[in-house]
């Protein structure tokens, strides 16, 4: 073999010893090469192994949101389906409290294998606008796999009001600074967040009054508490049939087909109100790209199964997938576009 016949001198030579022939370090990186193209090889077939066993044990569906909330119920859905698909059980774990982080954190902090996944809403993106400090960096410790499903959300007022628009509500509020009381599910939901964006868009003030669920959020607008609030269109709709609550706009980019005689706020005259709550999955940052890749394809086959499509949309939910560079992207943004709306808000983060 060459190796047992070749010293270094301490000019960075090589030689053949017991010949003549000179062997300079340039000539000597051609005999390493092949050896370095074998390892890459190796470790390139290793990943693909990898991808192509995943999942060879049980996954951990940490939501980050308390039993019967629509991501624990959106994550029982995809995780029955991953189970079908797989064979591997799909282990719900939920994970409630602060804003999602405690179920964030959880992730954030396992294996990078792909086997401890989090089921994420909007509150993800808007939280870290929230905290001074996180025990996690949403952007290098959790990697999107992809979107699933977004909800739209809606501006109500009680049927008597005398607010039939958005430019109404508008100039009613202007008239009156800070007499117009708006419900949500407290500091940094995404109801929260909206009407601060509608605040800052049309430059009036209203006062925040934080409810524990869109239930009672419903309740306190039939009762006269407050003036308004935004919300999927699924929990106020009976009240709407009934005569007991008006729809103003839809807070997304395009009508609901839910509710397509709603107007947009841009068709409104109010351009930018685009707030919608969206759901996805992420897992832990550092994962394999072959193991997101594959986790990715097995959720997307899950989630356009009629039946799980089906599913999905009687919860209010239209399906919304995405590659994981696009929820990636995305979930910059949204870190982005939150964090600038409660600075310009004025909101202290705790």
């Amino acid at each position: 073999m060459l190796h047992s016949y070749v010293k270094l001198d301490n000019g960075g030579r090589r030689h053949i010893l017991g010949g003549k022939v000179k062997m300079e370090e340039t000539e000597m990186r051609a005999y390493r090469f092949p050896t370095l193209i074998a390892a890459g090889f190796m470790l390139l077939g290793a990943s693909v192994a990898v991808a192509q066993s995943y999942p060879t044990k049980p996954i951990r569906l940490v939501v980050a949101a308390a039993t019967g909330g629509t991501p624990d119920i959106l994550g029982r859905i995809v995780g029955q389906k991953l189970y079908e698909q797989t064979g591997q059980a799909v282990i719900v774990d939920n994970r409630p409290g602060a804003t999602g982080n405690i179920g964030a954190d959880v992730v954030a902090k396992a294996p990078p294998d792909g086997y401890t996944i989090l089921m994420a809403s909007s509150v993800l993106a808007i939280s870290p606008a929230f905290y001074k400090k996180l025990p996690f960096d949403p952007l290098t410790n959790l990697t999107p796999v992809t979107t699933v499903a977004s909800q739209a959300m809606f501006l109500f007022v009680h049927a008597d009001s005398p607010v039939k628009s958005a430019s109404e509500l508008i100039a009613l509020a202007k008239s009156k600074p800070g007499s117009l009381n708006y419900a949500s599910f407290g500091n940094g939901s995404p109801q929260h967040v909206a009407a601060e964006l509608l605040q800052i868009i049309a430059g009036m003030k209203l006062v925040h009054v934080p409810y524990k669920s869109g239930g009672l959020m419903v309740t306190a607008l039939i009762s006269g508490e407050v003036q308004l609030m935004f919300l999927g269109l699924s929990p106020a709709l009976p009240h709407v049939k009934a005569g007991r609550l008006r729809t103003i706009a839809v807070a997304s980019g395009k009508r609901s087909p839910t509710a397509p005689d709603v107007p947009t706020f841009a068709e409104a005259g109010v351009p930018g109100l685009v707030v919608g709550n969206w759901f996805g999955v992420l897992t832990t940052g550092g994962t394999p790209k072959s193991v997101i890749d594959k986790l990715h394809a097995e959720i997307v086959k899950a989630v356009r199964a009629p039946d799980t499509t089906e599913r999905i949309a009687q919860q209010d939910l239209e399906v919304n997938l995405s590659s994981p560079a696009e929820f990636a992207a995305f979930f910059r943004a949204e870190i982005a576009k939150w964090a600038k709306v409660v600075s310009v808000a004025g909101i202290e983060p705790q």
